[in-house]
């Protein structure tokens, strides 16, 4: 590291360097209350000169406002960030709650045409399936986005969501650069994807690593606490008695966050961090802000270690937690396990 910037690692065998850790872009657009957009255009640059250079973003975040408020962006900084982006997941104008998922080799190409306008660029550098869609053959969809390769409209291909078994499937098809999906302290299914990804030079980009804020403390009961509309206060872990019982499981990370000087953030953050030494894999976790000091303190967690006593402590949680991740499981991999 030089100048306080984050380390860098390879994305996916052959891919190009980039920050230890990226910045997810969902909640600047939806789901998490109202945003100042001021504000989150100086994250996005505040990310940049700490070395975050992975962007990451979806074509349903916002029905596609949140690539088109990335694009002023991605055209200022062209050649210094790895923008990511996704298809699969369809909504409906008249169905704000309806999630239908679409892995045709046609809706793929009309995807990617529209996220390629909205972002204002001729080329997205990786281009994630959103969901798998299980009515279509893996080898159609991935041989699609495959094509996107040859054409040069998307570099690297990824995948969120699927299992060791699935991953393994498309890798056969095409290289896989990344494997995004839920990775924190309460959350784990992914692990079980962890030794196909090692094997096949796959690395892992966590999303909600501080599970959508919870394990930061920022809130106990998501229900109670935060403005309406918002995401969170629909799902299970973060409200009523799941709630109560997962605060009491932060203990030990609030313990070591004194111990370090750090936050519960940072803790959880490091936590997922140090998964790459246990698996053999290159991990870059995506938490999202839209506010510069919080950047900054994400950030700041690429530095920290945590000791094999303190790493004990943080084992079992996982284990404890109380409620789905969603509502609706059963379009995550651990459905389909």
């Amino acid at each position: 590291m030089t100048d306080n910037k984050i380390a860098t690692v390879e994305l996916g065998r052959g891919g190009p360097r980039v920050g230890v850790q990226g910045l997810g872009c969902m909640g600047i657009s939806e789901f998490y209350g109202d945003t100042d957009e001021a504000s989150a255009r100086e994250t996005l640059e505040t990310a940049l000169t700490a070395g975050v250079t992975l962007f990451d973003t979806a074509d349903i975040y916002g029905s596609g406002a949140n690539e088109t408020f990335l694009a002023p962006f991605v055209g200022a900084h062209r050649d210094e960030i790895t923008l990511a982006t996704k298809f699969g997941i369809e909504r409906r104008e008249d169905d704000p709650d309806y999630r239908g998922v679409n892995n045709s080799p046609a809706y793929i190409r009309k995807a990617v045409e529209a996220s390629l306008r909205r972002l204002n660029t001729d080329v997205i550098d990786l281009y994630y399936m959103h969901r798998h869609d299980t009515a279509v053959p893996f080898a159609e969809s991935v041989g699609a986005m495959a094509e996107l390769v040859r054409e040069g409209k998307v570099k690297q291909l990824g995948l969120s969501e699927v299992t060791g078994a699935e991953l393994r499937e498309a890798h056969a098809v095409h290289p896989i650069a990344a494997l995004q999906s839920e990775w924190s302290l309460f959350s784990r299914d992914v692990e079980r994807s962890a030794v196909a990804a090692a094997e096949l030079g796959v690395t892992v980009v966590p999303y909600s690593p501080l599970g959508r804020g919870f394990l930061t403390g920022s809130f106990a009961d998501a229900g109670k606490e935060l403005a309406a509309g918002d995401f969170r206060a629909s799902q299970p872990r973060m409200t009523g008695e799941n709630a109560k019982t997962n605060v009491a499981l932060l203990e030990p990370v609030h313990k070591i966050a004194a111990a370090h000087g750090a936050t519960a953030g940072q803790i959880a953050l490091a936590w997922v961090q140090q998964r790459a030494q246990v698996h053999g894999i290159t991990v870059v976790p995506i938490p999202g802000t839209r506010k510069s000091h919080r950047l900054l303190e994400n950030t700041g967690a690429t530095r920290l270690t945590l000791t094999d006593d303190e790493l004990a402590l943080l084992e079992p949680i996982a284990g404890q937690v109380a409620g789905d991740r969603y509502q609706d499981m059963s379009l995550t991999s651990l459905a389909r396990e």
